[in-house]
């Protein structure tokens, strides 16, 4: 087959071109810092990319639901703190009324500060976070107690038939982050402390009658107590889901950058490997293509 000078001058330009193509990819890895722009440039690691993005993006929703048990569980037992303080002066409170020499007046003061610190324990019950109520288990939307004018108490039924609020913290791991709302603001406890008031206002009680409600709020206050350390168990547990979502994080990150972002030093590196053979190509390709009839009649 014959070459001819217009065959040589075609590959000339097609390698000077592809050359120059080369270069100007160098120079866009540099500038955005990625391997490729466009998918074309490598399938692979396109979908790779893809791949890993969702990973981080799947490990990034799991520590926002993390985040959000936190306030759940720092809120909770912040609450059990003050149901705690609120039944230790219940307490205090049976404990000196149960004294013989009381009177009834001061008696039925004493029953007056129990109403009071009863509807604490009903705005306690019904706390929120991010406007759902903490301690009504999977129906949040809803407050767990509600009283009426006489001071009955009233729990959502539907809370205690359906006691765990769960958030998912990994792939196919779901938690609850709440208070069982059978453990602690239950009817028996607001049963006592009605019949309790009730007690104290009637002026017919002895010592001995106050005394025994001692017994019952020690009770509540055992209650309490389990329901805090299940809370505190819960709290671990959020720990170490959470540093394991770091990890994850941390790895997950990682792969997508080892497959995604270019190695800065290296594309240097080739950005002058090629910008020297473009030169080379330039002066080559201008010693192979012939001088024109043009060049003969200067």
């Amino acid at each position: 087959m014959r070459i001819t000078q217009g065959m040589m001058t075609n590959n000339v330009l097609q390698n000077i071109s592809g050359g120059y193509s080369k270069i100007a990819d160098y120079q866009n890895q540099l500038a955005s810092g990625k391997k490729i722009t466009r998918p074309s440039q490598d399938p692979v690691v396109a979908t790779m990319g893809i791949a890993y993005r969702t990973d981080v993006s799947h490990v990034e929703q799991y520590q926002k639901n993390v985040t959000n048990a936190y306030k759940w569980l720092d809120s909770s037992d912040d609450t059990l703190k003050q149901v705690d303080d609120v039944l230790n002066r219940v307490r205090e409170l049976t404990n000196e009324a149960s004294t013989d020499t009381y009177t009834a007046d001061q008696r039925k003061a004493i029953g007056t500060e129990v109403d009071q610190l009863t509807q604490q324990l009903v705005s306690l019950g019904n706390t929120q976070v991010g406007g759902q109520y903490i301690f009504s288990g999977s129906d949040s939307a809803n407050p767990l107690l509600t009283q009426a004018a006489d001071g009955t108490v009233t729990i959502n039924q539907t809370a205690l038939n359906n006691p765990d609020f769960s958030v998912a913290v990994n792939d196919g791991i779901k938690m609850a982050i709440n208070v069982n709302p059978n453990q602690v603001f239950t009817s028996s406890l607001f049963s006592d402390l009605n019949d309790l008031k009730n007690a104290l206002n009637g002026g017919s009680a002895t010592g001995s009658d106050i005394s025994n409600y001692l017994g019952k709020i020690d009770t509540h206050l055992d209650a309490l107590s389990n329901a805090q350390a299940d809370l505190g168990a819960k709290t671990n547990r959020i720990d170490m889901t959470k540093n394991r979502l770091d990890a994850q994080k941390t790895i997950a990150t990682q792969v997508m950058s080892d497959n995604e972002d270019a190695d800065y030093a290296e594309t240097i590196v080739k950005l002058n490997q090629q910008q020297n053979v473009y030169n080379a190509s330039l002066s080559v390709g201008a010693k192979i293509i012939q001088t024109s009839l043009v060049d003969f009649l200067r």
